[in-house]
């Protein structure tokens, strides 16, 4: 199915079932332990070994040569694959460098081996065994240092750089100027499940038990690294706990337990232990953004400019950190810029909103100056520059974009107008402020695919390769259907996660839910069609409810339909340039108080708001949990997640859950979402939009923004730790 126009009324707006906060259907399966995990498959294969990965004592360099004697020597080995055994191997098209390095060392804790033998402990101690003699060589490791030698990155169709009109002009001509820079550090995904896969060979073919969330991506990139056609590959992946974009592409675990399987002729599971969960995988890269504003003495941007410095591999992409300052205010005169740096750290790559999330770190931050300089309130500021354009192609219209009126229902529910001076409310002990910054993630789309079929038993089952990452997929997709089939939701079967299934959008980009139940709509229509020309009816005027199929004074159960053969079709839904006609994005506007000991310099969140305009919202209980997930990430970006990179070495030191802090329930202590009721024709037959993503974009500067007008202090340099605010708070703070 084609989608190139609005759409228009259509059996989803029934909203009999899509729309409603039902339970996720797989919450019984996970918290009685019976969710099939890749790690933990015991129902798959017989009696299998166990791998583990040696990671590269060096960030840069090559190897010279292997000593594995007395690893192959220790009990219980059964195979030690390294570079020099493996046979040839490629690069996936998404991976940068190597996942099994050598001779040339790419970054450390890169694969350089992976042991196999009966047990993990046998594994993990003969891999201890193992003796790598290296020549290291002399790499980048630190962003600032490099800051002067990055370029301007080839970015493909995406141009890195945007001029509209004369910033530097209207710039220096404007009557009120702000310039700062601001800096985040690098951040790990930190989920809770790590890298892991089960692998297993029939002859030439390869079956491999995955945590990913993009298994067309994973298998093409499989294929690619063992050098075999993609029809010998299948994924499966039904569930996933936790990726965050750290499972988007194929990495070590897969390809080790696929090469170690091989080896050792008998299936092989794989797990990253979490130091090489964050130095071997991916994570966010670290920026350094400069935010200049020139605006009218009555609050009228004239003039804005961001840019961007990262860091990455070579052939890495930058972190797109102006993302959303293209798009987000409007002022005539604009520039961004985006520069990248080669460094030699882990690789850099997607972490839930990839470049808005950082990007507005540093923008909504610069809003906030701003608006002080104008002596205007921030959240008027804002409005103040909203528009319904885009601001660099004027003729493109936003297909939806409702920000003001978050920002007025959130004012008004979080009582901002209450908002004290900066540093002058004082509860105790503690200083208390408020702050705020807007939401914004583009709404991007991708062909997603899916297999209906209907059984004698009046059951529907759907099949599609999409995942669930933990946000409810198999519920969303369960709606849909029994939405369009006019049947009650446990009739509806899901299974996803599978290669052998129609290719989906995958979950990630915020693109997963709108784009994989627009793919369940198009099957389901074919499926209409299938069933109403099977009993006689017209598919344009049949109507499907309470498990029949009714039109033309004619009715049939669904069941019955079936009950000679089942039913089986298969569709996908392709977009048109309908987002090229309408910008299409997702907005909102985070609200946070925040209070800091006045002795200590202790910051803790006491509550947090975020109003959304995201399309027609699918399950407003799996969003909500989306969102305030990602409002707990910001939570996390904005005062305690920071990836410490050794500047000798080139390695993160801080590479598990005790050194990398996290936020928990304590420091969370209360969250509200409030979804505004809208639909957006433009976006997919679902009119939906995505909402996983925009919880996190702005909470991390909404939270910076509220410790300065608790404290006076004003810190841009991520994240916000007491030492940071120590020094410079209020005389007489105890």
């Amino acid at each position: 199915m084609k989608f190139d126009t609005p759409a228009t009324t259509n059996p989803i707006d029934q909203l009999k079932v899509v729309g409603k906060p039902y339970d996720r259907i797989d919450g019984p399966l996970k918290v009685c332990g019976r969710a099939p995990y890749a790690y933990e498959r015991h129902d798959v294969v017989e009696n299998p070994a166990i791998g583990y990965v040696v990671g590269a004592g060096i960030a840069k360099g090559r190897i010279n040569s292997f000593d594995l004697a007395a690893a192959k020597a220790a009990p219980g080995v059964l195979a030690i694959v390294t570079h020099e055994s493996a046979g040839k191997l490629g690069i996936g098209k998404r991976n940068i460098a190597k996942l099994l390095g050598g001779p040339e060392i790419d970054h450390y804790h890169q694969a350089v081996a992976v042991v196999v033998a009966e047990t993990f402990e046998q594994a993990r101690a003969a891999a201890n065994l193992v003796r790598v003699d290296y020549a290291p060589s002399k790499g980048a490791f630190d962003l600032h240092a490099s800051k002067d030698g990055a370029v301007k990155p080839n970015m493909g169709e995406d141009e890195p750089d945007s001029a509209t009109g004369d910033f530097s002009a209207a710039y220096e001509a404007a009557p009120v100027k702000l310039d700062e820079t601001y800096t985040t550090p690098d951040q790990a995904h930190a989920m809770m499940e790590p890298h892991a896969s089960l692998a297993a060979w029939d002859g030439d073919k390869v079956t491999v038990w995955t945590s990913n969330q993009m298994i067309d991506w994973a298998a093409s990139d499989l294929a690619k690294t063992l050098d075999i056609g993609k029809e010998k590959v299948r994924i499966v992946s039904p569930f996933v706990g936790g990726g965050f974009g750290g499972k988007l592409f194929l990495r070590a675990d897969a390809a080790l337990a696929a090469l170690g399987a091989k080896a050792c002729g008998r299936p092989v599971k794989v797990a990253l232990p979490r130091p090489l969960v964050f130095n071997n995988t991916t994570h966010r890269p670290a920026t350094i953004q400069r935010v200049r504003i020139g605006a009218t003495r009555d609050g009228k941007i004239l003039a804005i400019a961001h840019e961007t410095w990262s860091g990455n591999l070579p052939k890495g992409r930058p972190e797109n950190a102006i993302n959303q300052t293209r798009l987000l205010y409007a002022g005539e005169h604009r520039m961004t810029a985006t520069r990248l740096a080669t460094l030699d750290l882990p690789e850099g790559n997607a972490m839930r909103a990839p470049g808005e999330a950082p990007g507005m770190m540093a923008l909504e931050i610069a809003m906030d100056e701003a608006a002080e300089k104008l002596g205007i309130d921030p959240v008027e500021f804002r409005i103040l520059n909203d528009t319904q354009v885009d601001p660099e192609k004027p003729e493109r219209r936003f297909s939806q974009r409702r920000l003001t009126e978050c920002f007025r229902i959130g004012a008004e529910k979080f009582g901002w107008s209450a908002r004290p001076q900066v540093g002058a409310w004082r509860d105790g002990r503690w200083l208390v402020g408020l702050g705020v910054a807007t939401a914004f993630r583009d709404n991007k789309v991708m062909t997603s695919g899916a297999r209906m079929r209907l059984s004698a038993n009046g059951r529907v089952a759907v099949e599609t390769d999409m995942t669930d990452i933990g946000t409810g997929s198999y519920t969303i997709i369960a709606q849909t259907a029994a939405e369009m089939m006019g049947l009650p939701l446990e009739r509806v079967d899901v299974r996803l996660g599978d290669s052998s299934f129609p290719v989906s959008a995958g979950s990630g980009g915020q693109w997963g839910a709108n784009s994989a139940t627009s793919g369940v709509y198009a099957a389901c229509v074919k499926l209409r069609e299938a069933v109403a020309r099977q009993v006689g009816i017209d598919p344009a005027t049949a109507e499907f409810a309470d498990g029949e199929v009714r039109g033309g004074g004619k009715s049939a159960s669904l069941a019955g339909v079936a009950k000679t053969q089942d039913i089986v079709v298969e569709d996908a839904i392709e977009f048109g340039d309908l987002d090229k006609t309408f910008q299409q994005s997702t907005f909102g506007a985070h609200f946070v108080e925040v209070g800091v000991d006045a002795a200590t310099a202790e910051t803790r969140i006491r509550r947090m708001l975020a109003v959304c305009a995201a399309g027609r919202i699918l399950n407003p209980k799996s969003a909500r949990s989306q969102v305030i997930g990602a409002m707990t990430m910001g939570a996390g970006a904005a005062l305690m997640e920071d990836l410490v990179v050794d500047k000798e070495r080139g390695f993160f030191v801080n590479h598990d859950l005790a050194g990398y802090e996290v936020p928990v329930h304590a420091d969370i202590p209360h969250q509200e979402v409030v979804f505004l009721d809208e639909t957006d024709p433009y976006s997919s037959p679902m009119k939906a939009k995505g909402v996983g993503e925009l919880g996190i974009c702005g909470v991390a500067a909404a939270i910076a923004n509220a410790i300065y007008n608790a404290t006076g202090v004003r810190v841009r340099d991520y994240p916000i730790t007491l030492d940071k605010l120590l020094d410079a708070m209020p005389e007489g703070r105890a």
